[in-house]
């Protein structure tokens, strides 16, 4: 069973077979697919699931604070399923490729206090950019 499914389990989620085959096709490490993506990879398995439950489980999901939205560089949306685990993005500027990544230290402790100005800082997201190794062959 899939992480995500399990904690959806936990939470008393009711799940249907629509849901499950969207929670399976979102499990994994650096996943990051666009609705359209998930719609595609969970038609697969579940011929008959329509676009909109797919759009409507997706949002759900993200309320539940169980999966987090990326945007990046204006490209459509991606869909995260690692809302528990701390991490940074590192994208492609070539493809648009998501990837999880975990750097030493705190990005919080490295903003100092004379430039927090007054805000009481709660959370920070850190976005690496660069080439992937294909795009970077490609040039």
């Amino acid at each position: 069973m899939s992480d995500l499914l399990q904690r959806l389990r936990g939470r008393g989620w009711r799940v249907t077979s629509q849901r499950r085959v969207v929670a399976e096709v979102l499990d994994g490490d650096h996943v990051h697919l666009t609705a359209d993506e998930v719609h595609a990879r969970a038609a697969l398995l579940l011929p008959e699931i329509s676009r909109a439950t797919v759009y409507n489980t997706l949002g759900e999901l993200v309320s539940l604070g169980e999966v987090v939205e990326v945007s990046a560089d204006g490209r459509a949306k991606r869909y995260d399923p690692n809302a528990h685990r701390p991490h940074q993005h590192l994208v492609c500027s070539g493809c648009g490729t998501i990837r999880d990544v975990h750097p030493a230290g705190d990005p919080l402790a490295d903003l100092p206090a004379m430039e927090r100005y007054g805000f009481a800082v709660a959370s920070a997201e850190v976005t690496y950019r660069g080439l992937c190794p294909e795009c970077v062959a490609k040039a």
